[in-house]
């Protein structure tokens, strides 16, 4: 049992304590660019959350294999190849889903989350752990992406994936535009940070370059620079 404990760890820490939309605020982009749709949000968290999980396990498989000084292009090397598979997947099954993807399918390959925890996570523990911090952080992804997208397209549309809740004419667009997906994503993050505080865990904060989990291999770092985008993450 006691094994056990911090490999459940490993899955629900990904939920609300360290959210990677909600609480470590990775992967904005394509958050706010699929959510104006519950579909949509579906379809990112599903590709996403399954890249992540088979490129957290592969690895976590070749950790000592993969040399130290090559390690961050054979990270991208094996997330490019399941982003290709999945996006093979999608186009023949899906295509609806592709269609509404559009390029943020194929730029999974550059998310921030993912490329986050192969450096962070995977590359130093062992599968059984990668396999669920992947699951977990997917899963948390999944989850944010939907109820960010389940507000814009209710409040936005007055229907969710083509099923009218309330008419249209009480509908207010600028929930799927933009500014109204900034606006649910600050609520949202909020909700979170409050969640998270009445379990004792502290607000997600702006920090510098040292934890960046990129830090270790950036060459603005080792000129003596700093790069403009800083990484949210929790203390």
């Amino acid at each position: 049992m006691a094994d056990k404990k911090p490999l459940v760890k490993e899955f629900t820490k990904g939920l609300i304590a360290e959210n990677p939309v909600l609480r470590l605020v990775l992967g904005t982009c394509p958050t706010l660019a699929v959510s104006t749709s519950v579909m949509g949000a579906l379809g990112m968290g599903a590709a996403a959350s399954i890249v992540l999980i088979c490129s957290n396990i592969v690895i976590s498989a070749l950790r000592k294999i993969i040399p130290g000084k090559v390690r961050i292009p054979a990270y991208i090397v094996i997330i490019a190849s399941f982003v290709t598979i999945v996006q093979m997947l999608v186009k023949a099954f899906f295509p609806e889903i592709d269609e509404s993807l559009g390029v943020y399918l194929p730029l999974i390959v550059v998310n921030c989350i993912i490329l986050g925890r192969a450096e962070a996570f995977a590359g130093k523990n062992s599968i059984v752990a990668s396999a669920l911090d992947g699951m977990g952080m997917g899963v948390g992804f999944t989850a944010a992406l939907l109820a960010m997208a389940f507000i814009r397209e209710l409040i936005g549309t007055g229907a969710i994936n083509g099923i009218q809740i309330f008419p249209a004419d009480f509908s207010m667009l600028i929930f799927i535009l933009p500014p109204g997906g900034f606006f649910v994503f600050g609520m949202l993050i909020a909700l979170a940070n409050k969640l998270a505080e009445k379990k004792g865990k502290p607000k997600a904060e702006l920090h510098g370059c040292e934890s960046c989990p990129m830090a270790a291999s950036c060459t603005l770092i080792s000129s003596g620079e700093n790069c403009d985008v800083k990484e949210a993450t929790v203390k």
